[in-house]
């Protein structure tokens, strides 16, 4: 019986946090950079399909993430797909932030949100949240959270998105 509830539970709540964005097109969106610069959406999506993912220095499956997340932007960069790690970190963390993703030689572009306002047009709720935008500013997959394993479900939405078909190499 305590089984079934637990597996019930579970149940309602990923119904909770279904994909509640898949297919909507999003605003072109401006995102200020951890370099100073700024870029957008529509910047983003020229060569191809974007993955954004919201993170923060101090959740810790946001930093298991962001490991798999750099290496799926280095192996599919040729293929025109970018990822955007946007912090969510207040304004005083961004030190934090910048020697954080300098000691990790992380490749992928960071964004900052520090008023969590690109999180809320995203509808991103808790952290670590993942989205995949195709070039019609279209949300074709949503998650939140991470768990061991998630890596996977990533990479093979990632392969979608750029219609690559076969087996994942490494």
């Amino acid at each position: 019986m305590i089984k079934k509830l637990i597996l019930l539970s579970l149940m309602c709540g990923a119904m909770l946090y279904a994909d509640p964005l898949s297919g909507t097109a999003l605003p072109n969106l401006s995102i200020k950079l951890m370099d100073g610069g700024q870029t957008s959406l529509d910047e983003l999506l020229k060569e191809g399909p974007v993955l954004v993912n919201f993170w923060a220095t101090w959740c810790a499956p946001c930093k298991k993430e962001m490991i798999h997340l750099n290496k799926y932007h280095i192996k599919y960069k040729d293929n025109g797909f970018k990822v955007i790690c946007v912090s969510t970190d207040a304004t005083k963390s961004m030190s934090k932030v910048k020697s954080y993703i300098k000691s990790k030689k992380y490749k992928f572009l960071v964004g900052l949100d520090p008023n969590s306002e690109i999180m809320k047009k995203m509808n991103a709720v808790l952290m670590p949240t993942t989205l995949i935008i195709n070039q019609k500013r279209e949300v074709l997959w949503y998650h939140q959270g991470y768990i061991l394993g998630d890596e996977v479900d990533i990479e093979e939405q990632i392969r979608q998105s750029l219609n690559l078909d076969g087996k994942i190499s490494e």
